[in-house]
């Protein structure tokens, strides 16, 4: 391995793998940190429909793998550890891994991604993409005449509580509130939707089944006089928001009141020169596969321009 690399990428989801296809096609001899979760969001998704390409479907778990053998086709080599630390201060850039190796690389790629906000819940986790999900565009089509429960009261609860509608056969939007927090059209387009029934002042604060191995049931919560009561369903989707896998570069790079990396409009480029980032540690408004790897593209494109330049330079 040289001892400055032409680009290191950070993340192993869609816009990670692409960019590094993309970046080995061009000779750039890419290394790849897979991070927490190699293959991102998509690990804990259940069957991809949505993505181009795939007419039956697949399951996010193999298509991450596909995404992985294709960009080590080309010669992307990939590390299975994590970045704990980053110096973008000058160039070569460094990053320092949580097994204490050390990077060196004339540009960098960040697609860390971004973690849906979970309720902390025992049974959450073992029941994701079995009837939990945090992403109805994503999940909303295997719920046709199904019950199911939307957690949330902004705008992105009242928006995925009207998507589910078209398939489910009624939708509870709980909200632990005694009003919605969400845009005064998002409210009125989920209060007046005869699909959608609104639970307030409640909080789901368990979801069953893991012996049945899929959702059968929440259990409720009153906020305010602490009555529970179980009810059944068929799926619980959390609408609570997202977190962007940035405090890395806090401080660093621009970056919204969210934490989302901010580049340059239409770029993948960011405040610091030969810095990258694509994927949902920089888009808070799409979050899909196709548009993280549409990024991760931009991206690779936009890092052997750049070396050329500096080359030339």
């Amino acid at each position: 391995m040289p001892t400055v690399l032409n680009t290191l990428i950070l993340g192993s989801g869609p816009a990670g793998y692409t960019a590094a296809i993309y970046a080995a096609r061009a000779n750039l001899a890419p290394v790849l940190l897979a991070g927490h979760q190699p293959g991102g969001q998509l690990t804990i998704t259940s069957d991809v429909e949505n993505y181009p390409g795939f007419p039956q479907g697949v399951m996010g778990p193999e298509m991450m793998e596909k995404f992985k053998e294709q960009a080590e086709r080309f010669g992307t080599v990939v590390h299975h550890n994590v970045g704990t630390a980053v110096d973008l201060s000058k160039r070569p850039f460094t990053v320092t891994c949580d097994d204490g190796q050390v990077f060196r690389t004339a540009s960098l790629i960040i697609s860390t991604g971004a973690s849906a906000l979970y309720l902390g819940l025992q049974n959450e986790k073992a029941l994701q993409g079995r009837g939990v999900s945090a992403c109805a565009t994503c999940d909303g089509f295997f719920f046709k005449n199904k019950v199911v429960y939307v957690v949330g009261g902004g705008d992105s609860a009242c928006e995925e509580s009207n998507f589910l509608t078209k398939y489910a056969s009624k939708v509870y939007l709980v909200v632990r509130r005694t009003a919605l927090r969400a845009s005064k059209i998002m409210q009125k387009r989920a209060l007046e939707n005869p699909k959608i029934k609104v639970l307030w002042e409640q909080n789901v604060t368990d979801v069953f089944d893991v012996a049945a191995g899929k959702v059968n049931g929440v259990e409720l919560t009153h906020t305010t006089t602490g009555v529970k009561q179980r009810v059944p369903c068929d799926g619980l989707f959390l609408a609570i928001g997202h977190q962007p896998n940035t405090a890395l570069f806090k401080g660093v790079l621009n970056m919204d009141e969210k934490g989302y990396i901010q580049t340059v409009p239409g770029k993948a480029a960011t405040n610091i020169p030969g810095v990258f980032a694509s994927g949902d540690c920089q888009d808070s408004y799409y979050r899909q596969a196709v548009t993280a790897a549409g990024s991760g593209c931009m991206a690779a494109i936009e890092v052997e321009r750049w070396l050329e330049a500096q080359h030339d330079a």
